[in-house]
C-alpha cells in the first residue's frame, strides 16, 4: 500500500485524534537507523513505531473479519489477550515482537495506530470514552 504521502512529513504531519476523540497528536514518516518509521508526537512525547505495522495490522484484521478491542497500555503494563495492543507486542505477530521502537515508549500502539489506519481508509474505529474497537475496511 502506498500510504506514506498521506501520513506526511515532519514539516507537515498528519493531525489525528485518539479513539475517544479527547486528544490531538501528529504522525509522520521519519527515518531511524536508515529505515523508515512512524513518528508519533503527543504534546512533547515522541513515540516511534515500525512502519510495517500498518500493512501487518491491516492483514491481521482482514483475516479476523470482525471487531477487535484496542486496549491501549503503556509498555510496562501487561496486555489483555486478543486485543490490538497485545498483538502489537506479541511474539506471534509478523515481526515476532514489539512494533514500538523507542525504549520506555513502546506501548500505546492501540491508542495511536488505529486512528492512523482510519485516516488512511484501512479501518473503522469506534469512538467511545473507553473500550474502543477497530476492524479492517
Amino acid at each position: 500500500m502506498n500510504f506514506k504521502e498521506k501520513i506526511g512529513t515532519k514539516e507537515e504531519p498528519l493531525v489525528l485524534k485518539t479513539p475517544p476523540l479527547s486528544s490531538e497528536y501528529t504522525m509522520h514518516v521519519g527515518e531511524k537507523d536508515g529505515k523508515e518509521i512512524l513518528v508519533c508526537t503527543v504534546k512533547k512525547t515522541v513515540l516511534h513505531y515500525d512502519i510495517r505495522c500498518i500493512d501487518d495490522l491491516y492483514k491481521m484484521l482482514k483475516e479476523r473479519g470482525d471487531w477487535m478491542e484496542l486496549a491501549s497500555k503503556d509498555e510496562k503494563i501487561p496486555t489483555k489477550p486478543d486485543t490490538v495492543e497485545h498483538w502489537a507486542r506479541s511474539e506471534d505477530n509478523p515481526i515476532g515482537g514489539w512494533y514500538g521502537l523507542k525504549k520506555g515508549f513502546k506501548g500505546r500502539f492501540g491508542m495511536y495506530i488505529p486512528p492512523l489506519m482510519e485516516a488512511l481508509g484501512l479501518a473503522e474505529v469506534t469512538h467511545e470514552k473507553r473500550g474502543n474497537k477497530m476492524r479492517a475496511k
